[in-house]
């Protein structure tokens, strides 16, 4: 499903925001509204950008569509939890926590290898809990659509520059 007029309206104010920073490159999930997200700002930047399925959000299985109510009938365990619990995710015919950690371990793996000195990465809400994860970094409990996190990614480990910023989005509309 494409981006809603709020949501390219939130996508342009992310694109002025950035626009000022120099990128390397630009990697974003294949998914539509990451992708039309990450043309914007490659259009902003004149950046190349690469779309990479390892960046996809969770794959929800037969939880796709259903709201948490309807999950948490199904999966008792699931209550009191809510639905930023992503480390309980195990949707049936889905993906595991465990299973998106291994496949953004392996992004991160390969953009590290790449040495690019600044990239920037248009992706999804359960994604970037695994990226945290895998570097060992504590994530809020949910991250907003439209929210700006800077990561530095340094030889001796990673540190948040920004968390979640989202002062871009008062005007958005």
């Amino acid at each position: 499903m494409p981006l809603s007029a709020h949501g390219r309206a939130q996508a342009r104010a992310i694109a002025e925001t950035l626009h000022a920073e120099s990128f390397d490159c630009i990697y974003s999930s294949d998914l539509v509204r990451a992708a039309e997200t990450a043309r914007m700002l490659g259009e902003s930047h004149g950046a190349e950008i690469t779309f990479d399925d390892r960046l996809r959000e969770f794959d929800f299985g037969r939880w796709e569509g259903l709201t948490w109510d309807e999950i948490v009938a199904a999966n008792p365990h699931l209550a009191g939890h809510g639905s930023t619990a992503v480390k309980l995710y195990a949707p049936e015919n889905g993906e595991s926590f465990p299973q998106v950690r291994t496949r953004l371990a392996s992004f991160l793996d390969d953009i590290t290898r790449q040495n690019r000195r600044a990239a920037a990465v248009v992706t999804h809400a359960g994604v970037l809990h695994a990226v945290f994860s895998v570097l060992g970094l504590e994530p809020p409990e949910r991250f907003t659509p439209g929210g700006i996190t800077r990561i530095a990614m340094e030889e001796g480990g990673a540190s948040v520059l920004s968390l979640d910023d989202r002062r871009h989005l008062d005007d958005a509309s």
